[in-house]
């Protein structure tokens, strides 16, 4: 498989460093708040390949964090009149509530920096030590930038470059503006812990530095997070880490590329700020989840209603197929009749074409394209009078099925019941545009009765009302189905 290393800024061969299993450390979330679709970008993207390096036979340690001690954390709970460690507390709770309707796998170890204080303290004692950190007369402890010699290796950033715009604002007693903290002294009111500078409490860089050396080790095979962490606080985790420890932090990094919301960088300063819940308002979880994956991950994925309803529209073409092949393979009569060997080899290329992809540095965008070769080749076999009974077909549809479940596992897509799926898809789409379920009911019940009545004038008139309101008609054998235009 290859990926892409942010490190050597090129697609590389990716193996494990031993025995086939594969130690992934992913940033998590600061909890101050509710997570928005950048948080679920990053999620359902590592979430994946995850997914893929276990159907590549691997085995895989997925550490990923909570920041439960931090400027924003605090900021917030003196906002609410909250204790920080609940607040913190509570937003781990909707973290885990949002990430389980996104079908988002848990993390082998999910990690908490208030647990790993006495970790920090050892680091941080290894680089003062090492003369690569100082502690201030106050209590603050900061990492000198230039003692590290590799630093900026990873953002390509230069030090003068970074030495332009560095400032030493009012009160720090930093030995040059590019230091950064490692422990903070505790001010009046926040939390803080007792160290050997006094009390206080944790930089946000320094705790991934603890935590993936404790759980995983160095050097880790992948470390990841979204491109926004690239620099300071990845950085700042290699100088920290190859710092102390002497050994490499990572072989591979991986980076998520940015959400952005009709064709701008999401900001709540811009009004353009969405969460995952107010996401979830107006769309079905695997509907967030089918958009994220139409772009490859490292591109920019820009949010709007006409992408998801885009995403809608291709998951509901996805399940009818699904739900249509069931039916069809269910059938108790085939003939013998021949199969044209050209399908079978559509399917066997689309089936190859999908490992190429996802094999490809996890380019989902291309692998959902090989989904709907599936769907075309199906499709076609089902609407070709002469095929469509031949045994060719049913084993064809059969093994499409279990090519989708078998993909639908990797990406997280697929696995619902097709009925089911497609009556919620119905429901949440009628909802989002104002028509009322049981009003479309009445008026279908009202208009069966008209044409029972042969009173096809009425019958057209509540057809047409119908259609006023946005809903599609369609009589079959079983009765009237319904759907939003």
């Amino acid at each position: 498989m290859q990926l892409y290393n942010t490190a050597t800024r090129r697609k590389e061969e990716f193996t494990p460093l031993t025995d086939n299993h594969v130690r992934m450390y992913v940033c998590g979330i600061t909890a101050y708040d509710y997570c928005h679709i950048g948080h679920a970008r990053s999620a359902v993207v590592f979430d994946v390949l995850v997914r893929q390096l276990w159907h590549l036979g691997m085995k895989v340690t997925f550490v990923r964090n909570f920041t439960d001690i931090d400027d924003k954390i605090i900021n917030r709970a003196n906002e609410l009149g909250e204790n920080p460690a609940d607040l913190a507390e509570r937003f781990i709770s909707a973290f885990y509530e949002d990430m389980d309707r996104l079908s988002i796998l848990r993390a082998d170890l999910e990690p908490r920096a208030t647990e790993h204080i006495q970790e920090m303290f050892a680091v941080t004692q290894d680089l003062i030590a090492k003369g690569h950190a100082y502690a201030t007369p106050s209590g603050d402890v900061y990492f000198r930038v230039r003692s590290f010699a590799g630093y900026g290796k990873l953002s390509g950033r230069s030090l003068d470059d970074l030495q332009a715009g560095a400032r030493v604002a009012p009160g720090e007693e930093k030995e040059d503006p590019l230091d950064f903290a490692l422990w903070k002294a505790a001010k009046p009111g926040e939390p803080f812990w007792e160290s050997p500078w006094g009390p206080g409490r944790p930089g946000w860089h320094l705790e991934c530095s603890a935590m993936s050396d404790k759980h995983l080790g160095l050097p880790l095979d992948i470390h990841g997070g979204g491109q926004d962490l690239i620099f300071p606080h990845h950085e700042n985790e290699i100088a920290q880490s190859e710092a102390a420890t002497g050994k490499e932090m990572a072989r591979f990094w991986v980076h998520n590329g940015f959400v952005q919301v009709n064709a701008e960088k999401m900001s709540k300063s811009l009004g353009n700020f969405s969460t995952i819940r107010d996401i979830l308002a107006d769309y079905l979880p695997e509907t967030l989840r089918f958009f994220l994956l139409t772009k490859h991950y490292r591109s920019p994925v820009d949010f709007t209603p006409e992408n998801m309803e885009e995403a809608e529209k291709n998951l509901r073409r996805i399940y009818q197929a699904k739900a249509d092949m069931a039916a069809a393979v269910g059938g108790a009569k085939w003939s013998k009749s021949p199969f044209p060997q050209e399908l079978l080899d559509e399917l066997a290329a689309a089936e190859a074409d999908w490992a190429k992809a996802m094999d490809d540095d996890l380019n989902t965008a291309a692998a959902l394209g090989h989904v709907f070769t599936l769907v075309r080749l199906a499709g076609r076999v089902a609407e070709d009078k002469a095929l469509r009974k031949a045994e060719g077909a049913r084993d064809l549809w059969a093994r499409c099925l279990a090519d989708l479940d078998d993909w639908g596992t990797v990406l997280g897509l697929f696995q619902a019941d097709p009925a089911a799926f497609l009556a919620d898809l119905k429901t949440v789409r009628a909802r989002r545009k104002g028509i009322d379920p049981a009003k479309v009911e009445t008026l279908l019940t009202a208009r069966q009765e008209a044409r029972k009545a042969k009173d096809f004038a009425k019958s057209d008139a509540l057809r047409d009302e119908l259609l006023a309101m946005g809903v599609e008609v369609k009589d079959t054998p079983t009765g009237p189905a319904w759907d939003v235009a």
